[in-house]
């Protein structure tokens, strides 16, 4: 995350659009959803589950959702080393508004099929 955007959202006062700024993105809730699913989860486990992501978008969401104190990672000596992410304490607040989004996307999902039909 760039400097710039670190001021910008400094200066954010409304805290629903606070909150959107730190999650905001098409790969975040994603990461999200799959480390609280099982936690904890390595690179490639993340990287095999959330279809289309790269490598690359996968580290530098990864280190964003670090620097912002909602995920941790834990690094092993193996070759070729391991990396491992969990929710920080913090993160773990996400988890009750992530199973309400979960929620409403089946309700949302289901309400959409059956207007279809």
């Amino acid at each position: 995350m760039s400097v710039n955007k670190i001021k910008e959202r400094e200066k954010i006062s409304c805290p629903v659009e606070y909150a959107v700024s730190v999650l905001s993105g098409k790969w975040k809730l994603r990461i999200l959803h799959a480390i609280i699913k099982q936690s904890p989860k390595r690179f490639k486990e993340l990287e095999r589950e959330i279809s289309g992501i790269t490598p690359t978008m996968l580290t530098a969401q990864l280190r964003e959702l670090e620097r912002d104190g909602i995920i941790e990672r834990e690094i092993f000596a193996t070759v070729p080393p391991t990396v491992e992410y969990r929710l920080t304490a913090f993160g773990k607040t996400t988890a009750p508004m992530m199973n309400e989004i979960k929620n409403w996307g089946l309700l949302l999902k289901a309400r959409n099929a059956s207007q279809n039909a």
